[in-house]
């Protein structure tokens, strides 16, 4: 099991099946990218799209994403330098901005010779924002003036299934990646709807307002560059050219690596925050979330997170723990809504009919408000929830996902 940068050791002794993330044939990188450079999906060519444009903004990921954007900006260097006006923007969201540390790890070999021209979102400083319109759903459209100022958008992203808006990449660049911190708000309500599930596009609500978002965006010249991953971070595919075709190819792509069988679901589910997704507990949540497809009422779920910086979003744990039970957040959240709130409410779903337990770097204080009980080690916990399974008078069965951020369970 995967334990920050480090592997733990597990002895299981009951039945089981690991859910992993699909093993694939993987070409040469290189080869990869130039294929998809040369093939854009409804587009002219990167070349053309650069030297078409008098201002060109690059939007890139934030470290909570395994985005090989070092590798992509190192294949188009020598185009970017040919442009004299080239500028980069780190599309947090409504994360923090990422440490020195981070952004040499988001643009590798580059970061140095393009560090002057890097620029990183701030959501809460609505002095940076534009109104640009109003999506269908109502959502106001606050997004980063250089967006407007640029017009001509390269967007770096990569594909995987996210919890509530079906897939990252894509159209997420700009809404949460750009956006004021009131839009993404207003967007990230729709996640408490059921119907806000991983792999779901067409119904779900939230993934049906980013894409209406962008057409109050259909004026801005983009060129898209959309990666899919292997469960190792290994570049699986590429692709490139008109964003909403470019993403729905590597939706197809994306289905191939994360989407694994399970023959059945578990009393007992161990679910793994793989590094670099361990950060925080606000973003090893995706964790519990694709596990809980995969267990059973009355069972025991347990996460394994490091969660390295902490917990992430303070009205994330604040509404954890402003109540005793689940039930109780849940009728809180229905009082009224904040950004962080759909977190906590995914979590305390799972609460309702099953155990949440965590191995983590944690307090046991914090751990407890959030709604989890805390643990020390990772076979000591499984060995404990496999007697308690027992004492119950049931057989123990073990659902495993080593990376539970990045699998998605597709019962037989």
């Amino acid at each position: 099991m995967p334990y920050g940068k480090d592997f733990i050791e597990l002895d299981v002794q009951i039945p089981n099946e690991v859910i992993a993330p699909n093993q694939v044939d993987v070409e040469n990188e290189s080869d990869i990218m130039d294929g998809a450079l040369k093939n854009p999906i409804g587009t002219g060519s990167l070349e053309d799209f650069i030297k078409s444009s008098d201002k060109i903004l690059i939007l890139v990921n934030d470290a909570t994403r395994p985005t090989p954007t070092a590798k992509v900006l190192l294949k188009i260097r020598d185009i970017l330098r040919s442009h004299a006006d080239v500028r980069f923007l780190v599309a947090t969201g409504a994360h923090r901005g990422p440490t020195e540390d981070e952004s040499r790890y988001i643009f590798g070999e580059v970061y140095e010779e393009f560090r002057d021209r890097i620029f990183v979102h701030d959501a809460r400083k609505d002095e940076d924002m534009e109104f640009l319109g109003i999506s269908g759903n109502g959502t106001e459209m606050y997004l980063n003036k250089m967006v407007n100022e640029s017009r001509n958008i390269i967007v770096i992203g990569s594909v995987e299934p996210h919890y509530f808006a079906g897939y990252t990449g894509g159209r997420k660049a700009f809404l949460p990646g750009v956006a004021s911190y009131r839009t993404i708000e207003m967007n990230h309500k729709h996640a408490l709807s059921e119907a806000a599930q991983p792999l779901a596009i067409k119904g779900n609500p939230v993934a049906e307002d980013m894409n209406d978002a962008m057409k109050v965006l259909k004026d801005l010249n983009i060129f898209s560059i959309q990666t899919v991953l292997t469960a190792d971070h290994g570049l699986y595919a590429m692709l490139a050219g008109d964003l909403f075709k470019s993403f729905d190819a590597a939706v197809m792509k994306a289905n191939e690596v994360f989407c694994a069988s399970c023959s059945r679901k578990g009393n007992i589910v161990l679910t793994a925050a793989p590094y670099p997704m361990d950060i925080d507990l606000y973003q090893s949540q995706k964790a519990l979330e694709n596990g809980k497809l995969a267990l059973e009422d009355g069972g025991i779920i347990i996460l394994v997170s490091k969660c390295r910086q902490g917990v992430g979003d303070d009205a994330f744990l604040n509404l954890l723990c402003s109540a005793n039970t689940c039930e109780e957040v849940m009728c809180k959240i229905d009082e009224g809504y904040k950004l962080g709130y759909h977190k906590a409410a995914k979590m305390v779903q799972i609460g309702v009919y099953a155990e949440m337990w965590a191995v983590s770097e944690l307090d046991d204080a914090t751990v407890r408000k959030a709604k989890l009980q805390p643990c020390m080690d990772i076979q000591g916990t499984f060995d404990r929830a496999v007697a308690k399974i027992r004492n119950q008078g049931k057989e123990p069965y073990a659902v495993i996902l080593p990376q539970g951020s990045l699998t998605v369970p597709l019962l037989k």
